[in-house]
C-alpha cells in the first residue's frame, strides 16, 4: 500500500512540475490582444469621466489594470493604423493623410516589402496571429494575399468600400466581408458580431499557444446605425447604442479569456484610432466636448488607452506616462522576445518600448515627448502616385504638461498649459510670464529641427492600374504650382 502511495505522489509531483514548466514557457511570451476602436474619444468612456453614457466592461478593464491619460494617436484613420503597423511617424512612413485604397486605388497600397510590419515580426517570433475588422490600406481584389503577406495566419475583414462594388460599402448590417474563402455579403448578419465571433473562435483554438490578435473594430465609425440590441431614431441615440455595443463586445472578449483560463497570460490593450466624428457632442467631467476627429486638438488625438493584464498589474492604476501609437511596435516585439535590430533590418522606427511600465509598475515611459500630426486630407494622386500636399505637415508636440503646435513653415504656432487648460482655451505663446513656460516652449521648439526637412510620401511599388482608380487631373496637381 505504501509503495502505491509513493508512486502516486511521485507521479503527482511530476505532473505539477510539468504543468509549471508549461505555464512558465508560455508566460515568457504572453498573448497580446490589441483592440483599436474606430472614431471614439474619451468623452464617450465613463471611466475617463464621460457623463452621458456608461461603459461597464471597458471600465472593468481599467479597474483591473492601468488607465493612461497621455496617449497620442494621429487624427485620422490611415496615419494611425500605418503608424501602429510600422512603429513610425507619418513623416517617415509617408501616410500622413487618409487614403482609402479600395475606393481610390491609384496603385497605392501598404507595401510590406518596403516598410516594417508588426504582424510579420510577431509571426516570426513564434506567435499565432489573427486580424479581424478594418484594414482599408490594401485592395483585396488586387492583393488577396495582403494579410498573409503581413504575417496574419487568420483573417476576417470588412473589405472597405471598393470602387465599382456598392455592396462592399456595408460594414454593419448585411456586411461585405473578406476571409480566406472569398469576399461576400452576409445577409441578415451584423458585421461587428462576425468579427467578434471570429476572434473568440481563434482564442479557443489557440489557447495553448502564444497568440497575437489585432482587432481593429469597425465600430463606432459612421454611418450611424441601430445595433441588434437597440433601435433608436436620433443621430446621438444611434451613436450611444454603437458605443454600448462596443462595450458589450469588449466584455465578451474578456469573458472568452476567462473561459479559456488564459486571462492572466494575456495582455489586453484597448484604445481608439482618433477622436469622435465631428458633429457628435459628448460630455467629459461636465464639459461639452465636440468630436475631434481630423484635428490635432486633445479631443482629436489624446484618446483612451487602457491595459489589462490580470494578476500581473496592480489594479486600478492611473498613469500620466507619455506613450503614443508608434510605441506598440517595439513593446510587442520585446514581449515576444524578438531581436528588434534584426527585425528592422536597417529600417528606422520612432517608437519606444514601454514594457518597463507593465513589468516593473513604472510610472514613467522612455519618452519625454509625444507627437501627433496631420488632419484634414490633403493627399493628391499624381503621375508619381499618392503625394502629400505640404513639404512639412503641421504637427503637435507635448510633454506631460505643455503642448506646442507647429505650422507647415516649421514655426511654433500655439502653446498650451494642459494642466491648467486641458481643453486648450488659452494660447499662451505670447504670454510666457514664468521661467517654466519659457523653458518648456524652448524645449519643445528645439525638437522641430530633429525632424526631416521634407515629409516622406507613401513608399510602395505601385500595383497595376484598375478601372476604379481615381483619375489624375490638372486640378489634383494645382498644389504643385
Amino acid at each position: 500500500m505504501n509503495k502505491i502511495l509513493i508512486i502516486l505522489l511521485i507521479t503527482l509531483v511530476a505532473c505539477i512540475n510539468q504543468d509549471s514548466k508549461s505555464v512558465s514557457s508560455i508566460s515568457d511570451k504572453p498573448n497580446i490582444i490589441f483592440i483599436l476602436v474606430d472614431d471614439l474619444g474619451k468623452e464617450w468612456i465613463s471611466c475617463y469621466g464621460a457623463d452621458s453614457i456608461q461603459t461597464p466592461n471597458i471600465d472593468a478593464l481599467a479597474e483591473g489594470g492601468v488607465l493612461f491619460n497621455n496617449f497620442y494617436v494621429m487624427p485620422q484613420c490611415t496615419p494611425t493604423r500605418v503608424s501602429f503597423l510600422t512603429g513610425q511617424y507619418p513623416f517617415r512612413h509617408g501616410w500622413i493623410n487618409h487614403w482609402d485604397v479600395p475606393r481610390w486605388g491609384g496603385g497605392a497600397h501598404f507595401d510590406e516589402n518596403l516598410n516594417p510590419s508588426i504582424g510579420i515580426e510577431m509571426k516570426k517570433a513564434g506567435y499565432k496571429t489573427c486580424i479581424a475588422g478594418k484594414w482599408q490600406i490594401d485592395d483585396f481584389r488586387v492583393e488577396p494575399d495582403a494579410l498573409t503577406k503581413n504575417g496574419f495566419d487568420e483573417y476576417c475583414m470588412w473589405t472597405g468600400g471598393e470602387g465599382n462594388n456598392p455592396p462592399s460599402n456595408e460594414r454593419y448590417h448585411n456586411p461585405y466581408i473578406f476571409t480566406s474563402d472569398s469576399s461576400k455579403t452576409y445577409e441578415g448578419k451584423f458585421g461587428p458580431d462576425i468579427f467578434k465571433d471570429f476572434i473568440i473562435n481563434f482564442i479557443h483554438k489557440n489557447k495553448q499557444s502564444s497568440f497575437f490578435i489585432y482587432y481593429p473594430m469597425v465600430l463606432t465609425h459612421t454611418p450611424l446605425v441601430n445595433t441588434p440590441d437597440e433601435i433608436l431614431d436620433t443621430k446621438h441615440g444611434k451613436h450611444k447604442a454603437m458605443v454600448r455595443y462596443t462595450d458589450k463586445i469588449t466584455g465578451e472578449i474578456i469573458k472568452t479569456l476567462d473561459e479559456a483560463e488564459i486571462r492572466d497570460n494575456t495582455i489586453v490593450i484597448w484604445t481608439t484610432d482618433n477622436g469622435t466624428t465631428r458633429g457628435i457632442e459628448g460630455s467629459l467631467n461636465g464639459v461639452a466636448v465636440e468630436g475631434g476627429k481630423a484635428q490635432t486638438t486633445e479631443s482629436g488625438i489624446c484618446v483612451p488607452f487602457i491595459i489589462s493584464w490580470a494578476g500581473q498589474l496592480d489594479e486600478g492604476q492611473k498613469s500620466d506616462a507619455l506613450i503614443d501609437i508608434t510605441d506598440m511596435y517595439p513593446t510587442f516585439l520585446e514581449f515576444a522576445g524578438a531581436d528588434l535590430k534584426l527585425a528592422l533590418n536597417d529600417k528606422l522606427i520612432d517608437g519606444h518600448s514601454f514594457k518597463n511600465i507593465l513589468v516593473n509598475n513604472s510610472s514613467k515611459s522612455n519618452r519625454k515627448w509625444i507627437l501627433g500630426m496631420g488632419g484634414q486630407n490633403n493627399a493628391r494622386l499624381t503621375e508619381n502616385g499618392v503625394e502629400n500636399q505640404f513639404i512639412f505637415r503641421d504637427r503637435v508636440l507635448r510633454n506631460k504638461r505643455f503642448k506646442l503646435y507647429v505650422d507647415t513653415k516649421k514655426q511654433p504656432d500655439k502653446f498650451y498649459d494642459l494642466e491648467e487648460d486641458p481643453f486648450e482655451k488659452n494660447n499662451i505663446i505670447d504670454s510666457l510670464n514664468t521661467p517654466e513656460r519659457k523653458d518648456n516652449l524652448k524645449g519643445l521648439t528645439d525638437l522641430i529641427s530633429s525632424f526631416p526637412g521634407k515629409d516622406n510620401d507613401p513608399v510602395y511599388h505601385p500595383n497595376p492600374p484598375r478601372e476604379w482608380d481615381v483619375k489624375i487631373t490638372a486640378e489634383s496637381q494645382d498644389w504643385k504650382k
